[in-house]
């Protein structure tokens, strides 16, 4: 699949802005099954500075300075994402819970000690006994990891409810645990902090959902907006995409934008500014196949 995908965010606040500083992950990156075809950002204000790089986890970020006063900042991201269908794993041949355990344990190649930095408690997902007792009848020392792991993202999926007005980008995962209600992200962080507590690999994925439902069907939950999900590390053949908001494994209808520990290495906007007082923000997500 082909997909023209626009992203526009819009600030407005109640007092002019001095002077802001902004850092982005707005632009989709490549992967084994994805490649970004075209991408450009329209700033208004312009900005004085910009800089498009690289953060730690290869996720590509532009870096901005506004220096002139506003009360209005908008952010128009556009881009065109190739996406192809993974190639099918069986979740019952995948290795075990406890091998999982042991390969990084004992992790000395790359992809096991870049995997093990992904078994740590984050900001977002932290170690919590709760999530560990409520997750660990999924995960016997002997059953298929990739089996178990979709055993809890579609337990998610099944007891917690979608629920935007339940929760915000501060709340707690222990909140959200209590209340079974929250968003993609809330289910994301859910999902990462249960693996993290039994010792077992998860990272945080950022990105989108096609907006329109082919031929009819159920659009997908967190469409018009930005989405998130998790991926988990199998030896051998690397990291796998499941979205708990959805109970489904990551195909041509997700585009990755960026990963990380969790949201807060990966929010689509994140800066300082100096003035603007109260504020709201509007944001427009459109994920089309390309004519």
């Amino acid at each position: 699949m082909i997909y023209t995908v626009s992203h526009r965010t819009t600030y407005r606040y109640a007092d002019p802005v001095a002077i802001s500083h902004h850092l982005l992950h707005l632009a989709p990156r490549g992967g084994a099954w994805q490649r970004c075809r075209d991408w450009a950002l329209e700033i208004d204000p312009p900005p004085s500075v910009r800089r498009d790089d690289r953060d730690y986890f290869g996720n590509p970020v532009t870096f901005l300075t506004i220096q002139q006063s506003h009360r209005e900042l908008v952010l128009h991201a556009s881009s065109s994402v190739e996406v192809r269908r993974p190639e099918p794993v069986d979740p019952g041949r995948t290795p075990t819970v406890g091998e999982i355990r042991e390969r990084l344990a004992r992790a000395r190649e790359n992809d096991a000690l870049s995997a093990l930095e992904f078994t740590f408690p984050s900001l977002y997902a932290p170690f919590e006994p709760a999530l560990a007792a409520w997750a660990a009848p999924s995960f016997p020392p002997e059953r298929p990891f990739l089996e178990a792991a979709a055993e809890l993202s579609a337990r998610i999926h099944r007891e917690f409810r979608y629920d935007p007005r339940a929760t915000t980008v501060a709340t707690p995962v222990a909140e959200a645990f209590r209340l079974r209600r929250g968003v993609c992200q809330d289910f994301a962080h859910l999902a990462i902090a249960c693996l993290r507590a039994l010792g077992l690999p998860a990272r945080y994925v950022s990105g989108y959902l096609r907006t329109r439902p082919r031929d009819g069907g159920t659009r997908l939950t967190g469409a018009d907006a930005s989405h998130a999900w998790l991926a988990v590390w199998i030896p051998e053949l690397g990291w796998f995409d499941l979205d708990p908001t959805n109970d489904l494994v990551v195909g041509e209808e997700h585009v990755t934008v960026a990963w990380g520990r969790d949201y807060g290495d990966v929010a689509p906007v994140s800066g300082t500014l100096f003035g603007g007082g109260r504020h709201t923000v509007e944001v427009a997500v459109d994920v089309v196949p390309a004519e």
